[in-house]
């Protein structure tokens, strides 16, 4: 837990879908209030206020880098970690979450190269209608992040059936689930808080 001698944990927590209504939008909002439990400050976002083209070189270079991807890696810079929430499409990470990611590690003058996600922590939940949980995307989004240098902290956790896991209201009321999202929100507020620690030092 943060305590007076370390600054608080920021979290930036967002899921990676569009749709009204997500499973997963649900299932972050209800995490964001973990964090705060665990000590955190949290920033909850919706990928839907940051429309972006496809990712596309000859974009890129004709009229730059988005202003909504821009103003998403400022969000991701000045936060010390991210809480994911991630559909699963086809087996895999959605092509939102992944347009995301594509566009904000894209070199900026005067910053380091993936300053958005070196050295920052993220923890990862899933929720989706089937039986498995969204293990698949999981792990895809755990590779993809730790291969930009990202510390994922270890506790990750997929709601499967999620269709059944909501009250009417959206609140998360499966007994099992609400223990493992609070489990890995409490985990990412610590391990982020003792490397700010450790960075301090």
């Amino acid at each position: 837990m943060p305590n007076s001698l370390n600054p608080t944990p920021e979290i930036l927590a967002f899921a990676g879908s569009t749709r009204t209504g997500s499973l997963n939008k649900l299932l972050i909002q209800n995490a964001a209030r973990f964090v705060s439990e665990a000590g955190g400050k949290v920033t909850l976002i919706d990928l839907q206020d940051y429309p972006m083209p496809l990712y596309d070189g000859d974009l890129e270079s004709d009229s730059g880098v988005p202003d909504n991807a821009l103003k998403l890696r400022e969000l991701m810079i000045s936060h010390h970690g991210m809480l994911l929430s991630c559909p699963e499409y086809n087996s895999s990470i959605t092509a939102v979450l992944k347009n995301t990611i594509d566009w904000v590690t894209r070199p900026v003058p005067e910053q380091p190269p993936l300053v958005a996600f070196t050295n920052k922590t993220a923890g990862l939940l899933a929720a989706t209608p089937g039986s498995i949980g969204g293990l698949r995307v999981l792990a895809s989004v755990r590779s993809i992040l730790g291969n930009l240098g990202m510390l994922v902290i270890p506790r990750q956790y997929g709601i499967a059936n999620a269709t059944k896991a909501f009250d009417e209201s959206g609140t998360l009321t499966d007994s099992t689930a609400l223990r493992n999202v609070e489990s890995v929100s409490t985990q990412l507020v610590d391990v982020t808080a003792k490397l700010i620690s450790n960075h301090r030092e």
